[in-house]
């Protein structure tokens, strides 16, 4: 499963790709750059140095008096002749006032009866200087391109896929409780149509579905419950006539029950149903503690259970009415279902969240599945039926969580409201 991290925005996250890879290759450009201008620069500098040598070795040759000019020429008579010889070498500068880094080439001259050394040097901070400027000056317009690059292809960028976002916006806003047709904009992009077409194909289907699921629930509810109430009116009648004997009443009132019960499970179902379809509204805002109290006392009346409530203060929640007393009446019918004849149900609101506890023996083996339908923990216990499934619907339709937790020898139900 993909980790869920910050999201970013496209248009930003391909822009900051661009610009983070156009940086690195600069800066990795720039070293070959040095490199080559330093080669360059160095020969240069060599070949004016021998150039200047010549000159000097000329003058020698016709007789010419050359002076040293220190640290930049060099001139001396020697007896022992020596080789042509290349080098960087520090020399103290009379202008700088300090030790300078000298390219020096170093020849021996015979002519006209003497032997001559001649030290010709070249500053090589100049040099630097000059690969410095260089590189300085190439960074400086190469990132000047770049950024105006980033612009260009951002603004580019934003006008090719202003039609996506725009459309995007739409299907966000698309419902399916609208019957019309999801509206989107048309474009020149090969990809963007295609993808219009395909959404406005499933968009279409994804309706069609939902109309006829909607009425399959619909005729469902109507078709059952009219046969289930014609049998119970039929099965009451033959009872009040009198006319059964003792074990047929047990059997008929057996079967009674049944229908009951399924009349009550065709209920939820459908109940289901409705809230994966989205049919219920959420805008009104209903007071949670008012809800919970009516409820209780509906399940006090009806069960001996004692029920205690404990609340803080009123707690206003975005909430259709019908399915917030749905959600109390099933995790209290819950509580009362499962709580010993001796035993009591404690709920308790704060402004975050309710709690549903009743006492028990031991936890839930498989909490994880309690809000699965008709989950049962062993065969040698009843099921839990929808109510628990219910609530973790519409939970999940409104932004709740529900968490269930054993403390103390007590099954807790907590919910939590979403926090804005």
């Amino acid at each position: 499963m993909a980790k869920r991290g910050k999201k970013i925005n496209l248009l930003k996250k391909t822009s900051r790709k661009y610009l983070i890879s156009a940086v690195v290759l600069l800066l990795i450009s720039l070293v070959p750059l040095y490199f080559v201008t330093q080669h360059f620069i160095r020969e240069e500098t060599d070949d004016s140095l021998k150039s200047t040598l010549y000159r000097i070795e000329k003058l020698l040759d016709e007789g010419q008096q050359v002076n040293s000019i220190h640290p930049i020429i060099e001139i001396s008579q020697t007896r022992l002749p020596g080789v042509l010889a290349l080098k960087d070498t520090l020399i103290h500068d009379p202008l700088e006032g300090e030790m300078e880094r000298f390219r020096q080439l170093s020849a021996y001259k015979r002519t006209n009866g003497n032997t001559y050394r001649i030290s010709v040097r070249i500053l090589l901070v100049e040099s630097e200087d000059i690969v410095l400027a260089v590189l300085t000056t190439f960074l400086s317009i190469i990132l000047a391109i770049f950024l105006a690059q980033y612009y260009f292809t951002r603004q580019h960028a934003k006008t090719i896929w202003s039609p996506f976002f725009e459309n995007l916006r739409r299907i966000k806003a698309f419902s399916l409780k609208s019957e019309k047709k999801i509206d989107l904009i048309e474009t020149d992009v090969l990809e963007f149509s295609e993808l219009n077409n395909e959404l406005r194909t499933l968009t279409e289907k994804v309706a069609l579905d939902y109309k006829n699921l909607k009425q399959f629930t619909e005729d469902v509810s109507h078709e059952i419950q009219n046969p289930l109430a014609i049998m119970q009116a039929t099965i009451g009648t033959i009872i009040d006539d009198n006319a059964v004997n003792d074990q047929q009443f047990e059997l008929l009132t057996e079967l009674q029950q049944n229908v009951q019960r399924l009349a009550r499970l065709n209920k939820k179902l459908v109940l289901l149903a409705k809230i994966e379809n989205q049919q219920f509204a959420s805008s009104g805002t209903l007071n949670m503690v008012e809800v919970l109290q009516q409820s209780i006392e509906d399940h006090q009346e009806m069960g001996s259970v004692s029920i205690t409530m404990e609340t803080a203060k009123p707690i206003e929640i975005h909430m259709d009415p019908t399915l917030a007393r749905i959600l109390t009446d099933n995790l209290l019918s819950n509580a009362v279902k499962y709580t010993p004849e001796d035993g009591q149900i404690l709920v308790t609101a704060t402004n975050t969240s309710f709690t549903v506890s009743n006492t028990g023996d031991q936890p839930i083996a498989a909490p994880e599945k309690l809000y699965n339908r008709f989950y049962r923990e062993d065969n040698t216990k009843k099921s839990l039926g929808l109510g628990l499934a219910i609530v973790k619907k519409i939970c999940d339709s409104h932004g709740l969580k529900i968490q269930y937790a054993f403390k103390a020898q007590y099954h807790q139900f907590s919910v939590y409201f979403p926090q804005h």
